[in-house]
């Protein structure tokens, strides 16, 4: 029996570019040292560390750390001979009975071959695999995009245990979305009540990210998604349409309305106050203006403007004119690209320092933007997405299909990198851990595209590398889970933010409505018509539209609840058998489906209501005490969500999260009286 026979279901990812397995066995010696040379450049020794910890947690031996060749290692961590005759992040391993030898063309190229390696550790605990690994990644940059804006800010404890998990599947760069969130100096009307970080967490998590080698890169909203600056007493009079400052907040609105009025000169000043304040407490020579999604551009102060330029050359104007800024304190921008690619007389508009984002969500997304932007000659980078936002159960499929398109689009068009996105739209209800298995999936499409061509086999993989389940089966499990959601919190939010906080209905939200639009009319002219009073109908009518457009998935929700709570057990007995280690996902995950499992009941009980169901009968005792025990059920629910919570994010935006369950749940009270 060889080594691997012996050995089997272990796996690496990302999956490296070439390996040869050798029939042998490398057992650590219980009294083993590591030797990492100077030339690293990895002062603190952390990857050294990295090992001796994993060293430690897979087999209860502890080891030393030396350098120089007056002490010799079982582990040599070091540069190769030659550096410059290879690619940035390259490297070798090779694993013999007689030693262990990681060497790499820099310091990212070493910190790769350590991830491997510790991988292998934390599979094979002492006895490892006898190899030789040649690996370099595909693209130059590998990053991450973190929402921590539109609900959760995360804790300084979660966001470096992130960047470890990103260190360990060998991601490059980091970026924290940021819109109010930042405790800028003269803005505390802006970032009040949203737990914000401050120049102290950016310093220190910058430090703890570039001693993993990952480059923490500013990311900050400086155009459009000003939602709650632009509401405020000091800044709402930069916005395109201050008379709606003082209206109630909206998840939804959030989303759809919060551009500056650019032909004020005192919003340039605003948004170079915003960079220059942040890109000071940063390492990083890149800075991300975002400039996505300027929805209210030309439409409200700027109108006169854009009537007499256009929407396309104020725009192309104003975000040159914030790369210039950027290019003269020696920073290279980088901006979505959405806006440039709705207007692509825009693309020959904009410097050439610039690199645009092109985000696509689409899980079966084309070619054709990418295409666009390659043969503009911009340079960009491919920016798929974990598929999270809005729901409590990740959207796997989704995001396998989204990124893997992407990743070869990417590599096909000559694109710098890839940039995976985790979004939290309305309240980030989805838990952080949930984006895990979209961002392993990206880990290995930005390293090594479509090596790992089966979705099953790769969920496999990642099951039991990331969460210690020996069946392989975990994910595969979360996934048909998924498939069951029937009423989703997106759901939730509309229906319940049709309300216009008088009894009647908010038009702006009712135009999200998918199916809204009859056959061959115009938005333009539905809008116009939801303007009508007298064309408008009314609240009670506007959520039956809702309910009809998701009746054939209602009605599934009796059957999605038998598969959930399938799904719970298998997946409670999968996590227990990972112990302490994985306790976090455990809870995750079981919060999570029974989560989904309430909301799928309330899907009912409002369809049945509203008549759209007949499902239940209307007006009986039995009835009242189901609506009763299912607003309690859902109050207790919340409560354990809440704790989760507190584990990995600040306060932030929880108690709106509480206060939309608690509305649902006295509506639930009040209407089975």
């Amino acid at each position: 029996m060889n080594g691997q026979t012996s050995l089997q279901g272990w796996t690496i990812i990302p999956m490296p570019q070439t390996m040869q397995h050798k029939a042998d066995i490398a057992l650590l010696p219980m009294c083993g040292r590591i030797n990492e040379a100077r030339a690293v450049g990895d002062d603190r020794h952390i990857l050294a560390v990295q090992l001796i910890d994993d060293i430690r947690a897979a087999t209860g031996l502890e080891w030393d750390i030396a350098t120089g060749d007056r002490w010799p290692g079982f582990i040599t961590l070091t540069t190769f001979d030659e550096p410059h005759a290879h690619p940035s992040g390259a490297y070798t391993l090779d694993v013999t009975p007689d030693g262990v030898t990681v060497a790499g063309a820099d310091f990212e190229g070493v910190r790769n071959g350590v991830q491997t390696l510790r991988q292998l550790i934390r599979q094979c605990g002492a006895a490892l695999p006898c190899l030789h690994i040649e690996d370099r990644p595909t693209f130059e940059t590998r990053g991450y995009y973190l929402d921590a804006t539109r609900g959760r800010v995360p804790t300084l404890d979660w966001l470096k245990h992130w960047a470890d998990k990103l260190c360990l599947y060998k991601y490059n760069q980091l970026q924290l979305y940021i819109e109010h969130t930042f405790a800028f100096d003269s803005m505390s009307e802006t970032w009040r009540g949203s737990s914000p970080l401050t120049p102290r967490d950016i310093l220190e998590f910058d430090d703890y990210c570039a001693e993993r080698g990952i480059e923490l890169v500013p990311s900050v909203s400086t155009f459009g998604h000003l939602y709650m600056a632009l509401r405020t007493q000091s800044l709402r009079d930069l916005g395109e349409f201050p008379e709606t400052a003082d209206e109630p907040f909206g998840f939804i609105d959030r989303m759809h309305h919060h551009t500056l009025n650019i032909s004020d000169d005192r919003a340039f000043d605003l948004s170079c106050r915003l960079i220059d304040d942040y890109l000071q407490l940063f390492r990083s020579d890149k800075f991300n203006i975002c400039a996505d999604e300027t929805f209210d551009l030309g439409k409200g102060r700027s109108k006169p403007l854009a009537d007499r330029i256009g929407v396309a050359a104020m725009y192309a104007d104003y975000v040159t004119r914030l790369c210039r800024h950027l290019e003269a304190r020696g920073r290279r921008p980088m901006m979505w690209g959405d806006i440039a690619l709705e207007h692509p007389e825009i693309l020959d508009r904009l410097p050439e320092t610039v690199t645009l984002l092109n985000w696509q969500y689409d899980p079966q997304v084309t070619d054709e933007k990418i295409r666009t932007v390659a043969e503009s000659g911009a340079k960009q980078i491919v920016c798929p997405a974990v598929w999270c936002w809005n729901a409590l159960l990740p959207r796997i499929d989704d995001a396998w299909s989204n990124i893997t398109r992407m990743a070869r689009y990417g590599r096909q068009y000559g694109a710098q990198g890839m940039l995976v996105t985790d979004w939290g739209d309305f309240g980030h209800v989805n838990d952080p851990r949930m984006a895990i298995p979209g961002m392993i999936i990206g880990a290995q499409e930005s390293w090594n595209p479509g090596r790992i061509p089966d979705e099953a086999d790769m969920l496999r993989r990642i099951s039991r590398l990331e969460y210690h389940d020996a069946s392989g089966e975990l994910l595969d499990i979360l996934t048909h889970a998924s498939h069951a959601a029937s009423f989703e919190w997106n759901h939730l939010i509309t229906w319940l933010e049709l309300d216009d906080g008088q009894g009647g209905v908010n038009t702006g939200v009712l135009q999200t409505i998918p199916g809204l639009l009859p056959e061959n009319e115009r938005p333009d002219d539905v809008i116009r018509s939801l303007r009508d009073e007298s064309k408008t109908p009314s609240l009670a009518e506007s959520r039956r539209m809702l309910l009809r457009y998701l009746k054939h998935r209602i009605t599934l929700g009796e059957t999605a609840d038998h598969l959930l709570q399938a799904s719970a057990r298998r997946i409670s007995a999968i996590t227990a058998t990972a112990g302490p280690r994985n306790a976090g996902n455990a809870a995750a995950f079981r919060i999570a489906v029974e989560g989904q499992r309430l909301l799928n009941r309330v899907g009912l009980r409002l369809a049945s209501e509203t008549g759209i169901t007949d499902t239940l009968q209307p007006n009986t005792t039995s009835q009242h005490d189901d609506e009763a025990n299912l607003a309690e059920a859902l109050e207790i629910w919340m409560e354990a969500y809440a704790t989760q919570w507190s584990t990995v994010s600040r306060d932030s935006e929880l108690r709106r999260l509480q206060d939309t369950v608690w509305k649902l749940t006295d509506h639930l009270r009040f209407q089975s009286v």
